[in-house]
Parts: C-alpha cells; structure tokens; sequence
C-alpha cells in the first residue's frame, strides 16, 4: 500500500483527507491515480497523520515514483561522477551532492515560521513573466490585500524585494536628506539597526535610549523633540523582536506629529500578529517582512506609506542614494496603470505572499489578533508552571515573541541544541546583552498553533528534567490546557451575553 492509499484509509476517505489538508479534492484523487504523495507535502502528512506516516516515507516513495532525470548525450557519465580527464573535474564538488530535503521542523523561534502547505503549493506554481497581464492583475490583489492587512487606504502599499531589513533600508534612504536631524527610539537590537541606517544615509541622529526589555517611554520622546526642534524624522520599532517587548505605536506617533515630524515604525514581527492600524494611529511610513506573522517565506518587505511621505520624497532636490530603493522609480512598476520595467520580480514568492495573505483574509484579522493572544496566554501559564520569568512586564508582553529568562546554572545553548536535535523544535537564542540569559518562544502565523504549544511544553520539560532541575513533567502541560479552558468558558460567556 503506497502513501496515498495509506492516508484515504486512515481518514477514512478521499474527501475528509482532502479536507484535513484543506485541498481540492481532485488533488487528492490524483496523488492516488499516480500512486504516490508529492514530497513538499512529506512534513504536513506526518503532522496530520501524527507519524504514522513518516516525512521519510513520503519523499522517498516520491523519489522513487517520479526520480529527477537529467538529460545527457550518449556516453556521458551520470551527473555527479566526473573522469579525472575532463577539464571542468576540477571545479566540480569534492563530494557527490544529492537533492536538498531538508528536516522536518518546528519552528518557535524568532522567524521564520513555519509556512502553510497552502502557500508552499502556490509557491511551486510555473513562473511567469513579471509584465504578464495576468501577473499584473496579481500585483494589484496583492496591494490591496496589504492594505487590509496594515488597516490603511494608502495608494503606495506594496512587497519590496528584499527582507524587512530592506524594508527599513528602503524607508530611511528615500526620507532621510543628509543632514536631517532623525530622533531613534532604541530599546533593543533593531532599533540599533535603525540607528545605523540614519547615520549612513548621511542624517543626524539623536537617540532616545530604554532599557531592553522594556517599551520605548513616551515621555522621553517628548523630551527629546523639545529638545531638538528642527527634528525631521522619528523612527520606532513597534514589537521588538530581541526581546518580546511592544511599544505603543498609536502614541508615539501622535507625539511626533504634534512636533511636525515624520515617523518610521518597524512593523516586523507585529503585523498580522498584534493590532496594526496606519490610518487610525496616522502612521508615514511602516515596514514589516514576509516570514513572521504572515507565514510566508522569507525574501519579501511589505511597505506602506502616506501621502504625506510620497510628496516629501518628491520634493526632495537631491537624488536618491540607491538606484534600486528609488521611491520615484518604484512608483511606476507597482503603479496600477501603465507598468515600467524596473527589476526582476521574484514571481514565486509574490504569489506565495499572495496566498498567506488570502489565508489571513479568510481567517479575519481580529481572529488572527485572538488568536495569538490565545496561544501566548496558554504558553505563558505552561512556561510558568516550570518557574520560568519572562523578561518582559505582563502589560508591555508581544503574544508572539515570548522571552524567558534562562534559570539559574542551566547552559541555556545546550537546552536549544537538544530541543532541535532530539525534538525538532527550534527556539531562539537571546542577542546583544541578553545572549546566554534568554530563550525567545516565537508564536507567529501558521506556527501558532496549540500542538505546537503543547510540544514546546513538553519537550523543554523533558529536557530541563534530564539535566536534574526541579521540573516534573506533565505540570507545564496542564497548566496550558487549563488556561485554554479557561479562556473558552470566557468566550462562551462573552457570546452568550451578546446573544
């Protein structure tokens, strides 16, 4: 019995196994026709048939069934196994190479998440030209799907090609004119990031400093754009990935406002996870980046910016320090009549971003907020049933990035190496200051999910056990399953009471 039969039998029938995987049925019926499961869907066949069939099984069977044949003329050696005599040997690989298949994974680390099998379908779909009408039509959905997404009317919403470090490369060269004085709010690694890109794009900056771990302090704002009144710019990481702190974007923004100054606001991990409104908190400019909350893969920088910002770029007298980051460039490839080549797209990974987004949209954004707060509040009272800390105060936590404070005397990069290696869970690592003294929990996007709550739980339990800390296994865990009842009850009460 090949896989495809072994999941009809196991589900029960060729519709509920297309439901499980949220396929077209004819999907399904035609894994089972060619007799074999496609290798990209080796890890959800093992998650869903919980190892009863395994990822191996899968993409070995694959190889097999439909194996990768390379053309050659009559006489050539199969690839891979060169004669010593012919005169490209030389530069060929020291030892043969095989197809890439990597590991199964769980990934709760700060990113990338884990990506949905919907989108990693789409993903592998013919490529197309990137000025195909047809492509266009795409580019257009996708704007308007991220202004969904960012809550925001903004025209000039669009994926950058790049990650969300070009995401915030691209914001500050297009808004910062040498010599503009740009106040930067650094609470962590990556509002030293923003730091370092003013001070490259030739601006002045002028930091506002909190300790790590805590939000940026309105009042030290305040103080600052007093102080420094030909101020042009402010930029702020809204959820600070280093360290699992959020900081209010909404007041900050008004603060700077109110001081005739444009803001910045690295979005990375909070969008699609936490409430991000651009319009309602009056955002200029706003990054965010694929593989977080949004569950794509990594290489795509959403942007959003207002009108105001559009008008200072074009004002600006002097040229752009970047040819590919050109605002004035850029407006006419995403611009929705006529569309001026300007590079080449990555066509495959807009159109996976085209589908997470999709999937975001179906889910609704308020539940995908819900949702991540759900799963952090049964992580946390699991966390805390082993004793753990978390690094940052209850009211300032991000739902998405949870850091926790090592325990005392444990080697904290053993702890990580065993849960990828005996678990296949990842997790992060502190940085800067905070390397060897926490472990970052990411809960973002496909990821968050309770079996994936349930497994951190119980692998780190295990393991924190096995190096002889008071820990018993099995407490984590029914902790976490009393905080999602918990949080049930609460949800029935609160629909009855608005029934």
């Amino acid at each position: 019995m090949n896989c495809a039969e072994l999941l009809v039998e196991i589900f029960g029938s060729q519709a509920e196994l297309a439901r499980a995987f949220q396929l077209d049925r004819a999907v399904v019926h035609n894994w089972v026709k060619v007799g074999y499961v496609p290798a990209r869907w080796a890890g959800e066949v093992e998650r869903l048939t919980q190892g009863r069939i395994s990822a191996v099984e899968v993409i070995n069977e694959a190889s097999a069934k439909n194996p990768v044949r390379v053309k050659s003329r009559p006489g050539d050696a199969p690839f891979g196994i060169l004669s010593e005599t012919d005169p490209m040997s030389q530069y060929a690989p020291a030892k043969r190479i095989y197809s890439f298949h990597p590991p199964q994974r769980t990934l709760m680390g700060p990113g990338p998440t884990e990506i949905h099998p919907r989108v990693l379908t789409t993903m592998s779909q013919p490529a197309i030209g990137y000025l195909d009408p047809i492509f266009v039509e795409m580019m257009e959905e996708l704007k308007s799907l991220l202004r969904y997404v960012y809550q925001t009317k903004n025209p000039l919403t669009f994926p950058l090609s790049g990650p969300g470090s070009v995401g915030m490369e691209y914001c500050f060269v297009n808004m910062v004119t040498p010599g503009d004085k740009v106040i930067v709010c650094q609470n962590g690694v990556f509002g030293g990031r923003m730091l370092e890109n003013a001070a490259r794009c030739g601006g002045s900056p002028v930091v506002v400093e909190d300790k790590w771990g805590e939000p940026v302090d309105p009042q030290k704002l305040e103080d600052a754009l007093k102080k420094n009144r030909d101020a042009k710019l402010v930029a702020f990481v809204h959820a600070e990935t280093s360290t699992g702190c959020q900081s209010d974007a909404k007041l900050l923004t008004q603060i700077a406002h109110k001081h005739g100054a444009l803001v910045i606001v690295d979005a990375v991990t909070s969008l699609g996870g936490t409430p991000v409104k651009v319009d309602e908190w009056e955002i200029d400019a706003i990054y965010s980046a694929s593989q977080k909350c949004l569950s794509c893969t990594p290489g795509l920088s959403p942007v959003s910016f207002s009108e105001r910002v559009v008008e200072h770029v074009k004002k600006r007298k002097d040229k752009i320090h970047s040819w590919f980051m050109d605002m004035n460039l850029l407006l006419g490839y995403w611009n929705a009549g006529a569309r001026t080549y300007h590079h080449t797209a990555p066509t495959n990974s807009l159109f996976a971003l085209h589908e997470a987004l999709l999937l975001l949209r179906e889910e609704g954004l308020e539940n995908s907020w819900a949702r991540h707060s759900r799963h952090h509040f049964a992580l946390k009272a699991g966390l805390e049933a082993m004793g753990m800390k978390f690094l940052v105060a209850e009211k300032d936590q991000l739902p998405q990035m949870n850091a926790v404070l090592c325990p005392e005397g444990v080697d904290e990069a053993r702890v990580r190496s065993t849960l990828l290696t005996e678990f296949g869970l990842e997790i992060g690592a502190g940085l800067g200051p905070l390397k060897g003294r926490i472990w970052r929990f990411g809960l973002m996007g496909y990821s968050c999910r309770p079996d994936n709550v349930m497994l951190c739980l119980s692998a780190l339990g295990s393991v924190l056990n096995d190096m002889a800390l008071p820990v018993h296994v099995g407490d984590a865990e029914a902790a976490a399953h009393g905080a999602y009842a918990q949080m049930h009850v609460k949800d029935a009460q609160r629909k009855k009471r608005a029934a």
